[in-house]
């Protein structure tokens, strides 16, 4: 639509250092097209996503693992469309947040802010969490691991810097060729490992089934499944995206072409590499490849871990930054004000989140309960209501509404069964391991025991005596 003459830019306005300063941060953050933003929402969402994936095939089966990768990834995106129109139906609509307020008044405002920042600072812990776990892996080094969970927070603020998706998006494409390499390499390093096995016919590689894994246990089911769902958790960050967008409109070609992108390399990551690595799959994947090639992957893979963390907490810290100085020059972050603002938000973001991964330093386990608590509601039982309340025109029972209808009561319940059921899960998987490890020990090793949080990349380290104990195996004493 063009734009009338009372709002182009007047000759007086270029005498106005204000009112200059007002129109070039207007453009701005108004020049981001879908191509860019299909490389940000892919970025966005696929790192994390795809380092999970073998492990919770390697639970569920290939089977189940495949229906849900592509069944997850279709619900997302029809939810995604929901969240698209009610972006375009209300334009004052900023950032997923605002939605809370035309839903259920101030006090859905208040849920939708804490439910959206949360789920957001808990993302950039995880990446946190496993820029630390690969700078580990790439050193091979004794330093403790708060030293690279710290760099970790350092390098996801700098990148954040930049206030701007149009201008964070040029690093997505670094990002994406990153993941797709890693991938790459992952998969054909865990097939050479696979030939070599095969050929010595090692005795403790356990191939891959189609089936769940044996004795596999309600909440490791729902935790694995979690995964998957977690892996398609970019419908937080879309209206702000969306925000910044010259054609709003065009968000449906960016749905389509990142959900099925997203669709064909889950599916693919998960499958091939569960198929060449057998049921001792790790999680992130990456660490599958061995020794040598798994620090070459990681390598690779750290402008994924970076650039996509940043994203977040860019969106995060626009939705605050934005809500303090609704009225204000400095939301536009070009005085000195701004940015002064701008770079401290960051900084106290980034914190919070480093703290959070320093809590919660289990990669599956942190995976599965930010799926359970906050991507059920923004991603999949959300949406529908918003089309209930916001969309709908006319009785939902209406032949012309019946079958959209229909569509969104699946979405919903999918979304009510992940949060019932994985928040239980979660907390389950996370308070159960240290009870395991410590049902093997004597009456005399019990009195003299302590529950720490260690590194040994996949479970809680138990202090008993003098030896730290980790799923049940003495891995290093402390004399």
């Amino acid at each position: 639509m063009a734009a009338s003459t009372d709002d182009l830019p007047k000759d007086q306005d270029f005498c106005d250092p204000e009112r200059q300063r007002i129109i070039e941060g207007d453009s701005r953050f108004n020049r981001l097209g879908w191509k860019r933003l299909t490389v940000l929402s892919i970025v966005e969402a696929i790192a994390l996503g795809s380092l999970g994936l073998p492990s919770a095939f390697a639970s569920l089966g290939m089977v189940a693992g495949l229906i849900l990768t592509v069944g997850i990834g279709l619900v997302a995106m029809y939810a995604g469309h929901n969240i698209g129109q009610v972006k375009l139906k209300y334009p004052q609509i900023g950032h997923y947040a605002d939605v809370g307020r035309l839903l259920f008044g101030k006090w859905g405002s208040k849920i939708f802010i804490g439910s959206f920042v949360s789920l957001l600072v808990f993302v950039i812990g995880s990446h946190c969490l496993t820029g630390a776990i690969a700078f580990q892996n790439i050193t091979q080094s004794d330093v403790c691991s708060l030293v690279f969970s710290i760099s970790s927070a350092a390098i996801l603020m700098i990148l954040a810097i930049p206030p701007s998706f149009s201008e964070i998006a040029i690093l997505g494409y670094v990002d994406f060729a990153s993941i797709v390499i890693a991938i790459g390499v992952t998969m054909i390093a865990t097939g050479i490992q696979y030939t070599s096995n095969s050929a010595v016919s090692a005795p403790d590689i356990v191939p891959w089934s189609a089936w769940p894994k044996v004795g596999l246990t309600f909440s490791g089911a729902i935790v694995a499944a979690n995964n998957i769902v977690f892996a398609y958790s970019f419908a937080g960050c879309l209206p702000s995206f969306m925000e910044e967008m010259h054609t709003p409109e065009d968000y449906i070609k960016t749905l389509w072409a990142m959900g099925g992108i997203q669709i064909v390399v889950y599916s693919l990551t998960g499958s091939i590499i569960y198929a060449f690595v057998g049921q001792g799959v790790q999680s992130p994947a990456l660490l599958s490849a061995g020794p040598v090639i798994s620090r070459v992957v990681f390598g690779i893979a750290l402008p994924v871990i970076f650039i996509s963390g940043s994203i977040n907490t860019t969106v995060v810290c626009r939705y605050i930054h934005g809500k303090v100085y609704r009225d204000s020059i400095i939301r536009y972050i070009n005085t000195k004000q701004g940015w002064m603002t701008w770079i401290g938000l960051v900084f106290t973001i980034t914190v919070i989140a480093w703290v959070i991964a320093e809590a919660v330093p289990i990669f599956s386990e942190l995976l599965s309960i930010i799926s359970s608590l906050f991507v059920s509601g923004l991603s999949f039982y959300l949406p529908p209501v918003m089309w209930y309340m916001l969309l709908r025109e006319g009785s939902w029972y209406e032949k012309k509404n019946l079958k959209t209808a229909m569509y969104n009561g699946v979405v919903f319940l999918v979304g009510i069964i992940l949060f019932g059921c994985g928040t239980y899960a979660s907390i389950d998987e996370l308070v159960r391991p240290p009870l395991r490890i410590l049902s093997g020990l004597s009456s005399s090793e019990l009195r003299d025991y302590k529950i720490s949080v260690g590194n040994c990349g996949k479970a809680l380290h138990v202090l008993v005596g003098d030896t730290v104990m980790c799923d049940g195996r003495a891995i290093r004493s402390k004399r």
